[in-house]
């Protein structure tokens, strides 16, 4: 469980209260990266609406269910393109690790983020988008 004290999940060494736990409470995250470390923690801490509120309405899903057995243990980014605060598009690629049922996995994905009325916003996976 995630304290407002301990560490925050996205593993930037920082305490959650500090970090993603103020993105989560509703403010707006100043780069792309820093969004989608807070999307993931919202995965770990369970936190749906973070979630929905986070994703672009052209690409947002109508419901949301996050599988409690699902534990998610470790965030690496591996790398990122724009997404700054004065970028209004960015990628972020990442490695999410988790365990499922006692096995361990993997998802590895380059997410696209796109800035509107500077709010950055998850767009999706750059693979299934079309240029």
């Amino acid at each position: 469980m995630t304290t407002p004290e301990g560490p925050c999940p996205c593993g930037w060494g920082e305490p959650f209260a500090g970090c993603c736990g103020r993105y989560l409470g509703g403010r707006a995250a100043p780069t792309a990266e820093a969004l989608m470390r807070s999307r993931y923690t919202a995965f770990a801490v369970g936190d749906r609406e973070h979630l929905l509120r986070t994703w672009d309405p052209a690409t947002r899903p109508d419901e949301l269910d996050l599988d409690p057995g699902v534990e998610w243990r470790r965030l690496l980014v591996l790398a990122t393109t724009g997404g700054s605060p004065f970028d209004d598009t960015g990628t972020v690629e990442f490695e999410a690790h988790y365990r499922q049922a006692g096995r361990r996995g993997v998802q590895h994905e380059n997410s696209a983020f796109t800035r509107v009325a500077g709010v950055w916003l998850y767009v999706g996976p750059v693979e299934n988008l079309v240029a």
